[in-house]
Order: structure tokens, then sequence, then C-alpha cells
């Protein structure tokens, strides 16, 4: 048996040669191979009784896993908007042309390999890059990057490299109730348990508190569906997946806040009747990992975790960390279930939703990483305290990733209904012309708009904050935003995959000077087509970015529609055919563009 097989049947074993972690397996194993050779797949299908096909489809799905061979060290810049402007572009090509590789391909030598990814969630300490997706170094510059690649040359193992690359601060700015003074650990488990399970149920329901990763769904109403839920077995599912580019707080929170967060899942499972929990951490923070399971190590051992807990026969509970592979969808809940199961993170039909039937068949609440810290405070100060922060319909706080043009970019927690001009102020922000909330799939707000505020009645917020001054073009934000969905696209529905892509065309087309006023309205006309008509979320709100910055700053489209520049030896016919093959459209200017 050679040493491969061995290793293989070793990691089956220790997931009990469960199917359901498939993606847990991969992942292991490609940590320790460098990617994932089609034999050893063949192996584990074999072992687990699933089809190759499956097995290679999930291999395929996760952008963090590799059925090619790649560099032995895998360098991912992070490549959102906010490190572009911080220089990441011009940084990559200098590492490319230091050590002698194309970008995206592997070195003949199998040395390296230089690729980007969508977000790293250090858009405060940017840019950033990863090294083979568990090692962060951060606050890049052209120095760091003269060095890392002599680093690679003399084959310097990473845990060598300095350690001060791969700092991460936390950067709180302004911190507030969540933030704040952190209780003891158990100290709001116990007042839960005083209450019992109705008692706090009441008491979240009372709160008004709703969901902060992106729905605002009430999670009292949640938490009660899935409690009346029938079936065998109930699950507390955290979604730590925020890959919502210019979206970091859930990494401060797990970092600082672990405990607030592991109880407010405790409190949930004494709500709903759940006898195990689960986080899906997204895989670019794995540098979290060892903390994490070091706080859950502790809690066991502290009674506030496994059988009995603080006491209480019958009251089992117990965590379990998922790590990710790199797919902005599972931040969706029932895509984030599918991978959970082993599968691609493909979002599922519904109803039924997760609370009825989620994880394996079972009745699942799924909140985010901030709801969960928020439950933690709300049982330990109670609900009228907690609605009286914030505004009748917005209660509580709000933690904001502030990052862009601003001079104290970071971590801004705030109660419900604070102005977007307060934020702007306490961050240092200067002739600011746009403000992006929520991430590319939220809002884009004009300096107009500046008095509005942040709540579920006026800008919802899923804790994205990206500012831009009036040196930014914010035709280039809109492109980027475009080039992000059409990347993380899962392919599922016709219209995403192919609407996406046809976006990042049209834009390339008016980038490039080719365009006109008639392929804005294009863009326009696919925004109505991808809004009503995709499988999720993702697709209908791609094109909220473009939607927001035409309307808003159709200057800068106009800029490139009229900057028409012809180079000496321009050939007008070839360029023009190829924009119309690139685009889909034909000498006559006839629409080609289909989704069938």
């Amino acid at each position: 048996m050679t040493d491969s097989v061995t290793a293989i049947q070793a990691l089956l074993q220790k997931y009990k040669f469960d199917s359901h972690a498939l993606v847990q397996i991969l992942r292991e194993l490609q940590s320790s191979h460098g990617w994932l050779p089609r034999p050893a797949l063949t192996d584990i299908s074999a072992a687990l009784g699933l089809t190759l096909a499956h097995v290679e489809g999930v291999a395929g799905f996760y952008r963090f896993f590799y059925t090619q061979p790649v560099g032995t060290y895998r360098i991912l810049f992070s490549d959102n908007i906010t490190d572009r402007m911080l220089g990441s572009e011009a940084m990559r090509h200098q590492l490319c042309q230091l050590l002698k590789v194309s970008p995206g391909q592997m070195r003949s030598d199998g040395r390296v390999s230089v690729a980007t990814t969508s977000c790293t969630g250090l858009c405060d300490q940017g840019p950033a890059l990863l090294v083979n997706h568990q090692h962060i170094v951060s606050r890049l510059t052209p120095a760091r990057i003269t060095h890392l690649a002599a680093l690679i040359e003399q084959k310097t193992p990473i845990a060598q490299w300095p350690s001060e690359w791969s700092q991460v601060d936390d950067q709180i700015q302004r911190a507030d109730v969540k933030l704040g003074v952190q209780p003891s650990p158990g100290q709001a488990l116990a007042a839960a348990l005083t209450r019992g399970p109705l008692g706090m149920l009441d008491e979240v329901k009372r709160a008004k508190l709703r969901g902060r990763g992106g729905a605002g769904y009430a999670t009292g109403t949640k938490w009660q569906l899935c409690r009346n839920a029938s079936g065998q077995n109930h699950f507390v599912v955290c979604n730590a997946d925020e890959g919502e580019p210019g979206t970091f707080k859930d990494r401060v929170l797990l970092s600082r806040c672990a405990d607030a967060v592991f109880e407010g899942m405790t409190i949930a499972a004494l709500v709903v009747g759940a006898r195990q929990g689960l986080i899906y951490l997204r895989g670019e923070y794995h540098f979290l990992l060892g903390h994490l399971q070091t706080v859950l190590q502790r809690r066991r051992s502290q009674g506030l975790l496994g059988t009995a807990i603080q006491g209480h026969a019958g009251f089992d509970f117990d965590i379990a960390i998922h790590v990710g592979a790199g797919a902005y969808v599972c931040g969706e809940e029932s895509a984030l279930i599918e991978s959970l199961e082993g599968k691609r993170g493909t979002p599922r039909i519904r109803p039924p939703f997760p609370v009825e039937s989620g994880y394996l068949g079972q009745p699942t609440t799924v909140n985010n990483v901030e709801t969960f810290c928020a439950v933690t405070h709300i049982a330990l100060h109670g609900a009228p305290w907690w609605a009286g922060i914030g505004t009748a319909q917005s209660t509580g706080s709000k933690i904001h990733a502030v990052s862009g043009d601003c001079e104290r970019p970071g971590i801004y927690e705030y109660p419900f209904g604070t102005r977007i001009g307060r934020i702007l102020e306490d961050c240092g922000a200067h002739d600011t012309q746009a403000v992006q909330v929520g991430g590319p799939s939220g809002v884009c707000l004009s300096a107009l708009e500046f008095g509005r505020r942040i709540s579920f009645e006026d800008v919802h917020s899923a804790g994205a904050f990206m500012v831009f001054d009036r040196s930014r073009d914010m035709f280039d934000v809109a492109f980027n935003f475009a080039q992000f969905f059409a990347h993380e696209s899962c392919g599922f529905c016709t219209p995403c995959r192919v609407g996406t892509e046809l976006v990042v065309r049209r834009m390339d087309k008016i980038k490039r000077g080719y365009g006109s006023s008639d392929d804005v309205q294009i863009l326009f006309e696919l925004d109505k087509l991808m809004h009503g008509a995709t499988h999720c979320g993702l697709g209908a709100t791609a094109c909220n970015p473009l939607r927001d910055s035409i309307a808003k700053f159709r200057p800068a489209y106009e800029k490139h529609i009229h900057s028409l520049h012809f180079a000496p030896g321009f050939d007008m016919d070839a360029e023009l055919s190829q924009a119309r093959l690139a685009t889909g459209r034909d000498d006559s200017g006839a629409h080609l563009e289909t989704l069938t």
C-alpha cells in the first residue's frame, strides 16, 4: 500500500467514512498533497460509496480545489476593488515578473503559481494575498513583494516567513454593545436557562431581533418555526461565510467575541431543541480555525458544551467547524447546507425552507455570526434593553466594515438609525462621491443621500461600507463588481450563468471605447431579465451596482462612451467585428443575446 493510499485511508477514518464530510476530506487531502489527483478521487469515491462523477463535480465546484497540479507556493491576490485601489494589480504584475511566471499559470518547475481570488476579508488592511489558501500576507508593499519573491526562490518554508506579514488586526474604531465589554463565558447561558426555552424565545421576539446577515428575517420567528417542525434531530448552523466584498465584521467577531458567538448558538439550541451545531467558516478565514477550536475546547472543559450543560440533565449540545473551500454562493443558507452535506454549493429550490428541511433533511436554523452574538447580549440584558437601542423597527446595533477612501478603515458599531454622513465623518472620509453599502449586492449611494440612515426602514446593510472619493471612476467600480458576480455564479441557472457574462462583455466593450448609449440601455434590459428569472439571490442582485451607478453616475459611463481614440495602425473593421463577437451583436445592430 502506497503512502498516498495510507494517508487517504487515515483521512477517511478520521471522518468515519461519512460522505457528508466530502468537502472537508478533499480540503485536508489537498492541504497535504497540494492538489487532487484523479486516482485519489477515485479511491475516495469508492470508499464513501459515491460516484466518481459526484466527487469530481464537488472538487470542480470550489475555487480552492485543484484537479490539476499547481505551484508548491499558490499565491492568490485579493481582487476586491479596495485592494485594487491600493495598488494590488501593479504588485501582482511585479511578483509575476520577479518570479518569471505567467498569471494564472504554474511555473515550469512547479515552484509557484500566481492568480487572484475575489476578496480575502482584509479590506481594512490590504492589499492582501493568500498563500496555499491558509496563510495571510497583509499590507502589501512593493518592498514586501520583492522580499516575498526572494523567499519563494529560496524555497523558504512559509512558517519561517516574517511573522508580522500574517498579522491581522481587529481595527475596532468604534465599539458599542456587541463589541464592548464582553460577558463572562456562561453568564448569558445561565440567564437563558433560568427563563427556559419558551421564555428565551419570547425574549428574542420581544427584542425584535432581525438577522444581521442580509435578509433581516425575524430571528424569533425563524426559531419558532424550527422548534415546531417535526424531525428526529434539530440543528443550529452559524453562517460565517461572509464572502461579500468589503465585508469583514464576522472576522473580527470570531477573533474577538468567539465566546459570545458560541454562546448565542448554544442558546439557540436550547430554544429549538438542537443537539448539534455547525459553524461554516469561509475558506479565507482558515487562519482563525486554531483559535476557534481552542475556544470550543475550553467551553467543553467549562461545562458550556457537551452533555448536561451547566448541570442541566438532557441539555446536550456541541459545535463542529466546517471550513469552506472558496464559493461566494455558499453564503446563501441552502447552498451552505448543501456544502455541509458534502455537495456542490448549489442553492436549493424553496420551499421547503431550512427550518423545515435543512441539514440532512432535518429542521435547521441558520443565523449569521453577528445575530448569534446579539442573542447572547439579549439573554444577558433582556429584551427591553435591546429594543431601547436603535429604531422602533430596527432594534439594537449594527456593525459596519468600513474600507476604501478614508483615513481610519476598520470596524464601526452604531445603533440602527445612524446617518451615513456620521459614519463618513468618523472614519475620516473626505470629498466622498459614493458609498457602497452592503457590498456589491447592496446599494450605491451618492453624496445627495448621505443624510439617509442605516436601518431596515431606510438603508439596509449586511455590513460592508465601501467609500469612494471623487478621484475614483465609478464605472470601474461597477465593472469590478460585475466581474465578481460573473466569477462567482455557480452556473446552475442559465439566466445568471449567461447573464452575468453578458454584462461583463458589454461593460468591457464600453471600457475599451467601443460602446454607445445603446449598450447602456442593453445593460438595463439584462438587469430586468436577471432580476426576475434567476434561481437564487446572486443573479437577482448581480446588477444592483450596475443599476445604481448608471442612474447616479451616468457621466462615468458617458466618459468611456465618448473617449474613443485610435492608435497608429488601428483597424476599425477588425476591432468592431471582434467587439460584435464578444458582445453578441451583428452588423445591423440586432441583438444576438439569448439565454437558451
